[in-house]
């Protein structure tokens, strides 16, 4: 077995098999020059992805069909939304979304701790998702935010459902990974056991048409329950898959 696993062709299999730092070979007691470079540009790409901004000029045109507001956080500036992820949680004082529909789904795209995934992701992921929904979902573009501000929205909305698109918390092996959250019936002050979480949603993971799919049919099982969360454990979710997430 000990020679199976040295031998190239089992490790490029395992290599094929997962985005893991994994069979990666040696150089002396340390990494390949190839793994170390490697490293560290993953490494600077999940950086800059936690300091990056939405392209909302690019988002704006995608979404230029459906109604749309574009808001930001109680968190002034980058800074202080990373040292203060209370103040991203909460909609700036002078936010106004009186203008969008009231009483439907409503679909919230944050920057998160990745604009880099929603700039990448975002608007496939809508568009798909616009196309199964009964009536169209208004849009709000939030810079600097993070999930529970789709609470608040959603109330000042009066809207049915949340559906809160928003960049995750970068990795090593992943800095363009997209968060769905959904949340029946929001308002502020709903415990995160309230929101049900499709993450990993990027090219090499969950495909944007396929988290769309997911999305609508969670939307369809929380009307007919009348819940979301932990609450929908009990109902038939296959082949829904809910995982957890960050923001």
């Amino acid at each position: 077995m000990d020679g199976e696993i040295s031998t190239p062709t089992f490790a490029t299999k395992l290599r094929a098999m997962t985005a893991a730092r994994v069979a990666l070979g040696r150089s002396g007691s340390g990494w390949p020059t190839s793994a170390t470079l490697t490293f560290a540009l993953d490494h600077a790409r999940a950086r800059e992805a936690v300091w990056s901004a939405m392209d909302l000029p690019a988002l704006r045109h995608a979404f230029e069909e459906w109604p749309q507001a574009t808001a930001g956080s109680a968190a002034s500036s980058r800074a202080v939304y990373i040292r203060r992820p209370d103040l991203g949680r909460r909609l700036a004082p002078e936010t106004d979304l009186s203008a969008l529909p009231k009483g439907r789904v409503v679909i919230v795209v944050a920057d998160g701790l990745s604009a880099t995934a929603v700039n990448t992701n975002a608007a496939v992921v809508v568009q798909h998702l616009q196309a199964l929904l009964p009536e169209a979902a208004p849009i709000v573009l939030v810079e600097r935010g993070r999930v529970a501000i789709g609470d608040e929205i959603g109330a000042a909305t009066e809207a049915e459902a949340v559906v809160v698109l928003i960049g995750e918390r970068p990795g090593l092996s992943a800095s363009d990974s997209l968060g769905a959250y959904v949340t029946w019936k929001p308002e502020p002050g709903l415990p995160d056991s309230r929101r049900n979480c499709i993450s990993n949603i990027r090219n090499g993971g969950l495909s944007p048409n396929d988290a769309a799919k997911q999305i609508a049919s969670l939307l369809r099982l929380m009307k007919r329950t009348g819940t979301s969360g932990v609450q929908l454990a009990s109902e038939k979710m296959s082949p829904l898959k809910t995982v957890g997430g960050s923001g």
